[in-house]
């Protein structure tokens, strides 16, 4: 052996061979492995990169002379620049270099292929979240019983049980700082809670919002108990996220306004401008406030929300400020759900508590009057139908019978 190869540092030549036996099989088709040798490939190949990161992040961490020399900000920036990498991602992975320094369990876990990289991160976010007044001994007991558990669950259970790590390696501590923790995490939510909204101009509006989880948590079981049963509906095959932003707009319209806050004197209120035409019509434009609506989105939400409809003459001189009323009420919901056991529409097997009543005789924009004899249920997918000027609607004794028009 040359003296120059005696002076190859064990890491630069570690990485030599590493690159001259992927080299070897470069040209190798895994196509014709067997299934058991694929097997052994993805989780022994997995391994192997997550020992092989490991060691990247070591030399990262001891790199800090390397940025200095180039003028760097760190090495992680030295590294996006010259590797040509995202420097959030090596950002990320110096940071938890600089973690697994203090950390011997869980480095040395991953450093024998023990653990993954992505489990090294939860058990270092875990450790690192325990409160101040946490001794150094229990954290080291936490540390070590999360990366024992890492041999049994993946980095989505490892985080649920470093929540609750404390409960188990000290009860009698986890018990006191609990309430504590969850006080702060309450205050820390309610901090950084916001809800933003933007207009873009073609008839939607973003909406961005920061809640605490348990608010997410009540949200998404509201709009699933409107959204999840259309997965069974015949017509409806839009994708889980547009069922839920329509699922949105439908809890909206079910919220009770007499259950509401008082909102310039009265509960709150919805007014539908709309011209008499317009109304009795097929197609037009009515207005929540400033904002167009179709005159057949207004007459649907005439059949359930409590509204004001505002109805105009020709001049816009004001005919009638009518009434808000809640209609269909629960007396005769439940009438309608014993005679409409399912939504009306052919084809639609919606139970009834997800459906919606409907005028189907006489409708409230001609005048109709809320009787269970011109009531029916339909699911909001098919209400909306019902008054969209595009489709006619035929209603005999077997249910709805939608056609688009020509």
């Amino acid at each position: 052996m040359s003296q120059s190869e005696l002076q190859v540092h064990p890491v630069l030549a570690a990485m030599a061979a590493v690159d001259a036996a992927v080299a070897a099989v470069s040209e190798v088709e895994p196509t014709f492995m067997t299934t058991e040798e694929k097997r052994q490939a993805l989780l022994g190949l997995s391994e192997t990169i997550d020992r092989l990161e490991e060691l990247r992040m070591r030399v990262l961490a001891a790199a800090g002379d390397v940025a200095d020399e180039d003028g760097a900000r760190d090495a992680a920036a030295w590294l996006a620049h010259h590797g040509r990498r995202d420097p959030a991602e090596c950002r990320r992975r110096l940071r938890l270099a600089r973690s697994l320094g203090d950390r011997d369990a869980t480095a040395a876990a991953l450093r024998r292929g023990e653990i993954n990289v992505d489990q090294a991160t939860v058990v270092v976010g875990a450790t690192e979240s325990l409160p101040e007044e946490v001794s150094s001994e229990v954290r080291r007991a936490a540390e070590a019983r999360l990366v024992g558990e890492a041999s049994t669950f993946g980095p989505r259970q490892l985080r649920i049980l470093g929540r609750r790590v404390l409960d188990v390696v000290a009860p009698e501590v986890g018990e006191r700082l609990e309430e504590r923790l969850l006080d702060r995490e309450a205050e820390r939510a309610a901090r950084r809670t916001f809800l933003h909204t933007r207009r873009n101009g073609d008839g939607t509006t973003d909406i961005r919002a920061r809640v605490a989880d348990s608010v997410c948590d009540r949200l998404l079981t509201y709009l699933d108990a409107f959204a999840s049963p259309r997965r069974t509906a015949v017509d409806d095959r839009r994708p889980h996220d547009q069922r839920l932003g329509a699922a949105f707009g439908t809890f909206l319209e079910s919220v009770d306004p007499d259950r509401l806050p008082l909102h310039g004197g009265d509960a709150t209120t919805v007014l539908v401008t709309v011209d008499l035409e317009t109304l009795r019509g097929a197609t037009g434009v009515a207005y929540v406030g400033d904002e167009p609506i179709s005159a057949s989105e207004a007459r649907r939400l005439a059949c359930g929300a409590g509204i004001v409809p505002v109805v105009l003459a020709g001049s816009s001189q004001v005919l009638d400020v009518g009434r808000k009323r809640r209609f269909f009420v629960p007396a005769q919901r439940k009438a309608l759900a014993v005679r409409h056991p399912s939504c009306v529409a052919e084809g639609c097997d919606i139970p009834a508590a997800w459906c919606e009543a409907h005028h189907a005789g006489s409708p409230w924009s001609r005048g109709g009057r809320t009787d269970l004899a011109d009531g029916v249920l339909l699911c909001s997918f098919h209400h909306h139908r019902a008054h969209d000027a595009r489709y006619d609607v035929e209603w005999s004794a077997g249910g709805a019978r939608f056609h688009r028009r020509p």
